[in-house]
């Protein structure tokens, strides 16, 4: 194994770092309430961010996601990249692949990802989806949707006749909707094998997106201590406070370590399916420890809604219970390696 990024990967990073930075300031983030952030997204799309995942492959998305995890940057990227780019890229026929790439590279298609956890949607012989998916991230942005059906065969729907949308706040601020399809006109997308590869890369690319909450919230916490005073010395230097940053930042490593290896796996061909569950559950058992500790490190500080870190809890929370929640990822984790797999 090999983690060490390309420089095709290193320079995306890099730029990816910069934008997010620049844009997705704790006032932006404020005034966009709980919707998303249009003008980050246009430059993000004009600097060719979403189009490069096509070749920086998983883990360079991961590197990228990790970025916009430490600034909270509210826009689709992830979901668009995985259920539109990387989706396509790996399932799509060649006809596919050349009318819908180009408009989701280009920031002017978004795609959203409905994986009901019941067996809600259905699908007719003649490709109309008929059911509801109560909570679908970043739908509101979307104009297409990546439905898997009840036989976990993947749909593509453009949004618009026979599709319903309602507005869902979710604890993170990430536009979602629930979806109602009544007879709505859909697109096939990849073989039987399609629906658990791309759900695999969603756990991988949304666990990468958890290590950036982790090392943003643990950021600030680290400058926080560092500068609060609490009897004329600074909080950093006690002892509980030490260790309570070490097991955070010891998280946070895990975290982003088994993200690594599940997108290297991915994109070297290998078999990453039980490394894709290992990646979601350090990000979904670990992570909300890391938030917690986060908010808990910044004393009242933390108690306030306003406050940047507050914004992490909320973030770590939300992929928590995106990720499927710790003990639900270890269950199947378990029985995939009871079945050999």
């Amino acid at each position: 194994m090999d983690f060490t990024p390309t420089e095709a990967q290193t320079e995306a990073r890099d730029l990816a770092a910069r934008i997010f930075g620049d844009l997705a300031t704790h006032d932006r983030l404020k005034a966009a309430g709980t919707g998303s952030d249009p003008d980050l997204w246009k430059a993000l799309c004009a600097a060719g961010l979403v189009a490069a995942v096509e070749e920086l492959g998983l883990l360079g998305l991961v590197l990228l996601l990790e970025e916009q995890g430490r600034t909270t940057a509210q826009v689709p990227y992830a979901a668009s990249c995985v259920y539109g780019v990387l989706a396509l890229t790996a399932h799509g026929s060649a006809e596919q692949r050349g009318r819908l790439l180009p408009a989701v590279e280009d920031g002017s298609a978004v795609v959203a990802g409905a994986f009901p956890a019941q067996a809600g949607m259905r699908a007719s012989a003649r490709g109309e989806l008929t059911g509801t998916v109560p909570v679908v991230p970043w739908l509101r942005d979307a104009t297409h949707v990546l439905v898997a059906d009840a036989g976990r065969r993947l749909w593509l729907v453009p949004l618009g006749e026979g599709t319903g949308l309602e507005e869902v706040e979710l604890t993170a601020p990430w536009s979602a909707g629930r979806l109602t399809l009544e007879g709505a006109w859909a697109e096939p997308l990849g073989g039987p094998d399609a629906c658990a590869d791309v759900l695999a890369t969603a756990r991988t690319a949304f666990a990468g997106l958890q290590a950036g909450v982790c090392a943003g919230s643990l950021a600030r916490a680290v400058a926080h201590t560092n500068t609060r005073e609490q009897f004329g010395r600074p909080l950093a230097t006690r002892q509980a406070v030490q260790l309570r940053a070490a097991d955070a930042h010891m998280d946070t490593e895990a975290i982003r370590v088994t993200a690594y290896e599940a997108a290297w796996r991915r994109d070297a061909g290998l078999p990453y399916a039980t490394h894709a569950l290992t990646a979601a559950w350090w990000a979904s058992e670990a992570g909300q420890r890391v938030v917690h500790a986060g908010q808990h490190l910044h004393g009242g500080a933390g108690a306030d809604l306003d406050h940047p870190v507050h914004r992490h809890f909320l973030w770590g929370r939300q992929l928590d219970a995106y990720l499927g929640c710790g003990a639900e990822v270890l269950q199947e984790l378990g029985e995939l390696i009871a079945h050999g797999e």
